[in-house]
């Protein structure tokens, strides 16, 4: 395996750097720093003559990380295309997977949280938090604690993530849309139609002026989108999706230090900037407890137990790529769902801070319970397979 002498190219330095930046928020706002932070993160700043007016928090979300959801599309086109999932074949058993790996904790939130816990369905909304893979930590843990196990798991759980980050994008584009100005989406999709067509130009001349003038439209087709009251974040997801792949490439390949090393722990550092609350644990919103309990839990049941299922239909007399320990582990750092739960937290109670807070730290609480029980089962797994190779 080639090692990238750039550690932000790497899988344990950006998963090592994005704990640190949600800490460092989490502790910041628990001291007598926060005021000063909030009102930062709480200014607007508008861009004249247009409708985009948004706060410092708002466009760490919306404008920040639609650049990490353009490279998260990259990837995903290139494993549709040429990678893990470009076959039926390929595809199965990982989507399997990952629809318990959705279901299931969905099924726990809403025993918790759903219309018969005592805040009704105030909390009910909160369902989709816990869906999500964070695929930067998961693949850090096997990075740092997986020596040894077969290049089976890492493909599984590569190819599990990706697909969890296609329902998260779903849930993003679908469940919170707001007031659609569709006028403004058409003109987002034109935008993006024409940032397509200039990347397959691209792709043939090389031209440096296409290249900005291609920034320049990708970055107006966000502002259509983010006007539209589609997340702007899905203008994103468009323009990597259906960006010509070679530039696409390029384009990954320049932005990755930048994501890994800026964007993603800022983006941390904001999503986890909440005031833990002083009550007793019995007062808490039920989509905290839901939440801590349906990311590790969940993920583990419905992962293992469809990823189990998904074995049972290979062809008779071939051989698991997997055994179900190694689907477990699979399920276990399923649970680290950080990045994407943290937006999702953010967007299903953007209405109620309180309850937008506690949900953080049921994202945050939940992911570090996974983070522990992965680094430790993935640690036994690599060992296992150690010994086999050693007495072979």
């Amino acid at each position: 395996m080639r090692i990238s002498a750039n550690p932000l190219r790497g899988q344990q330095f950006p998963a090592g750097l994005l704990l640190a930046a949600a800490a460092i928020g989490l502790l910041f706002a628990n001291l007598p720093t926060h005021d000063a932070i909030a009102a930062v993160l709480d200014a607007h700043i508008a861009i004249p003559g247009t409708a985009l007016d948004l706060s410092v928090h708002e466009w760490v979300a919306d404008g920040l990380l639609a650049i990490f959801f353009l490279v998260v599309a990259i990837e995903l086109r290139y494993e549709l295309t040429h990678g893990e999932l470009n076959s039926l074949h390929k595809a199965v058993q990982p989507a399997i997977a990952a629809g318990g790996g959705v279901l299931v904790p969905i099924l726990i939130y809403l025993l918790i949280a759903g219309p018969s816990s005592p805040s009704g369905t105030l909390t009910a909304v909160g369902w989709p938090i816990p869906t999500a893979t964070d695929i930067a930590f998961a693949l850090g843990v096997l990075a740092m604690f997986g020596k040894g196990l077969p290049a089976a798991v890492r493909v599984f759980l590569l190819a599990l993530a990706i697909l969890d980050d296609i329902i998260g994008i779903v849930f993003i584009a679908v469940l919170f849309a707001h007031d659609v100005n569709w006028l403004n989406f058409a003109l987002a999709v034109v935008a993006v139609t024409v940032f397509a067509v200039l990347s397959r130009v691209l792709a043939k001349s090389g031209s440096a002026m296409l290249a900005v003038l291609m920034g320049v439209i990708g970055v107006i087709a966000w502002g259509l989108m983010a006007v539209s009251g589609i997340h702007a974040t899905i203008a994103g997801v468009l323009l990597g999706l259906f960006m010509s792949p070679a530039p696409a490439e390029k384009t990954r390949h320049g932005l990755e230090p930048t994501v890994n090393g800026a964007i993603l722990p800022v983006f941390a550092f904001v999503a986890a900037f909440v005031v833990i609350p002083h009550v007793a644990p019995s007062e808490l919103s039920p989509a905290f407890w839901a939440i801590l309990i349906a990311l590790p839990v969940g993920k583990i049941i419905g992962i293992t137990l469809f990823g189990w299922l998904s074995l049972q239909l290979r062809p008779r007399g071939t051989a698991a790529a997997l055994v179900l320990p190694d689907v477990l582990a699979a399920g276990v750092l399923g649970g680290i769902g950080f990045t994407v739960s943290l937006l999702l937290a953010n967007l299903a109670f953007a209405g109620d801070s309180a309850v937008r807070d506690e949900a953080i730290l049921g994202v945050l609480g939940g992911s570090l319970i996974a983070l522990a029980l992965s680094g430790a089962f993935v640690s036994m797994r690599a060992r296992h397979y150690r010994m086999l190779a050693k007495a072979a």
